[in-house]
């Protein structure tokens, strides 16, 4: 088997220290909108989703630029270096509308390195290896984003609960992902403009790379953003000090699944795997709906980072493998996109059904989509790797 480039080891280190800071503010900011300065939980659906598709947007946008340049790194160096400059500004904020302001900046950030980043790890890997480069990838992501909720856990009670002095630490590292990037990721020689086979543009996508993006937008409005999981246990009695600890466990649990699922789709292919993770998403959904309390709430999010693990870098690698190597920025501009729309409608949608009719409610409408999308995945016949 043919071993993974340095460069997607490196690309995996530096999604991990990005993590590590980006989670360690993701982890504590519903309970600083709804406690520090007292937000409702239609406003932290709000932050949470239009923050997303403001990244989808920009990733976009970056995507097709990549293509059109003909260089990946330095859309993701700018990228990265704004996402870690972007965390002293929580520790300022005074409203939610700076919270608001300073999340939109960081998710600009990641709109820009998002799309070039998962090209170049196109670009870097043998073809038979792209489940499994894109698994490692979103392993040590997942590695990042349970380590930054535990590390912010033991700074509150390091700093007695002060939310602020740990989002001014979460900067650390976010600039050594920068410093990494820099340092230790080589973009490979692409052909000349001239040379390039197909103008970069959306309508030059073909087919199969846009039945795969329809698939993840439909995947994507069956799960809210995980700002929701973390309002439910502290809703059933987990200390606000701990609240990040629900977010340890989802990416803990994604963290475990990612790399064997996109290992295992370079041998038979996604489909079943996705099955799988639909599957689990619905079972998650069951348990968090229904958790009488807060221990239960942490064995729901537990089956919601097993589903992360089977599905989010499956489909990053059927994107890739469907998509001209001219076209794979504008690929994955297109495919974060929908799947950030997306979840800005399934994330608006369960506030507002939060707010109006209670958290089990919102899980069992996230559960019933699951099982929608499920059903219509299982119907599908054709070839197991599309």
């Amino acid at each position: 088997m043919t071993r993974l480039p340095a460069g997607i080891w490196a690309l995996g280190f530096v999604s991990l220290l990005m993590d590590v800071s980006s989670e360690m503010v993701h982890g504590l900011l519903p309970v600083f909108l709804t406690v520090s300065l007292g937000a409702g939980p239609a406003l932290v659906g709000l932050v949470e989703g239009l923050g997303e598709a403001v990244a989808a947007t920009m990733k976009l946008v970056s995507g097709r630029i990549s293509d059109r340049m003909r260089r990946r790194k330095p859309l993701a160096l700018a990228g990265y270096a704004l996402g870690a400059l972007s965390k002293p500004v929580f520790a300022l904020a005074g409203s939610p509308a700076v919270v608001l302001g300073a999340r939109v900046a960081d998710r600009i950030g990641k709109g820009l390195r998002g799309s070039p980043r998962d090209a170049l790890i196109a670009d870097l890997t043998p073809p038979e290896r792209t489940g499994a480069a894109y698994g490692l990838r979103q392993a040590l992501d997942n590695v990042g984003a349970f380590v930054g909720p535990g590390l912010a856990a033991l700074l509150m009670v390091a700093f007695a609960g002060d939310m602020r002095r740990v989002f001014a630490v979460a900067a650390i590292p976010g600039l050594a992902a920068v410093a990494l990037l820099a340092l230790a990721v080589r973009e490979p020689e692409r052909p000349s403009r001239a040379a390039a086979t197909i103008r970069p543009g959306w309508g030059a996508l073909p087919g199969p790379v846009w039945r795969v993006i329809a698939l993840a937008a439909f995947l994507t409005l069956a799960r809210m953003s995980e700002a929701f999981a973390i309002l439910r246990a502290t809703g059933l009695g987990l200390p606000l000090a701990l609240a990040p600890l629900v977010l340890v466990v989802i990416y803990a649990a994604a963290a475990v699944a990612s790399y064997p699922a996109g290992a295992l789709s370079d041998r038979i292919g996604p489909r079943h795997l996705l099955l799988s993770g639909l599957a689990v998403l619905a079972a998650a959904d069951t348990v968090l709906a229904v958790a009488p309390t807060a221990v239960v709430a942490l064995a729901g999010a537990a089956l919601w980072g097993v589903h992360l693990g089977l599905t989010q870098g499956l489909l990053s690698a059927m994107v890739a493998r469907a998509t001209p190597a001219d076209l794979r920025g504008t690929a994955f501009g297109a495919f974060h996109f929908a799947s950030g729309v997306a979840l800005l409608a399934a994330s608006g949608g369960a506030g507002l059904i939060w707010q109006g009719w209670g958290a089990p409610a919102a899980f069992a409408a996230s559960g019933v989509l699951a099982l929608a999308g499920f059903a219509l995945l299982a119907r599908h016949r054709s070839d197991s790797r599309d």
